[in-house]
């Protein structure tokens, strides 16, 4: 498998299976732990509702023959008196550190600039989170600097905030 193989493909309504299976403690450990089972249905209805609402996009991360093994898209936020996209991704334990989030994050960030209502793109994983940093500075996102962003509703961590300008073509 090359890195170039690796595609991402719109969410769909079978993809509440991936949801649950990126929803564990250890995947969860810096955005306040797994969500319940009423959460993750909320989510999901979220997600297949982002693309018709005009508010994001939600993917699912495939491997060539078809496994699916992570999650990346954005949504819409305010942001310091703006509006502005989120991105965030999810890979499989098992998958980790082959490079499959970085690849993803670019091929979400070009569909973005694609179809992306607004002009910025954030990320922003907490400061104890060095390998999604590590994802943003390898897909090009450029560090802001740091913040104290809401993630869940109620719990404030101390993040890094990294943008992307849409309108560029980098």
């Amino acid at each position: 498998m090359t890195l170039a193989e690796i595609t991402i493909e719109p969410w769909t309504d079978a993809d509440l299976a991936l949801l649950r299976r990126v929803n564990t403690p250890a995947m969860k450990v810096h955005v306040g732990g797994p969500e319940s089972e009423k959460q993750l249905l909320v989510r999901h209805a979220r997600y297949l509702d982002f693309v018709p609402s005009g508010l994001g996009c939600m993917y699912r991360i495939v491997l060539p023959g078809g496994e699916a093994v992570g999650t990346v898209g954005y949504g819409t936020r305010t942001w310091l008196g703006g509006t502005v996209h989120e991105m965030g991704w999810n890979v499989l334990p098992e998958y980790q550190g082959r490079g499959i989030a970085v690849a993803a994050t670019r091929a979400a960030v070009d569909a973005a600039r694609r179809e992306a209502a607004h002009r910025y793109l954030h990320a922003f994983p907490s400061v104890d989170n060095p390998a999604s940093n590590a994802v943003c500075a390898k897909a090009g996102f450029t560090l802001v600097g740091e913040t104290d962003f809401e993630f869940p509703p109620g719990r404030f961590m101390r993040s890094h905030d990294w943008r992307v300008d849409l309108s560029s073509a980098d």
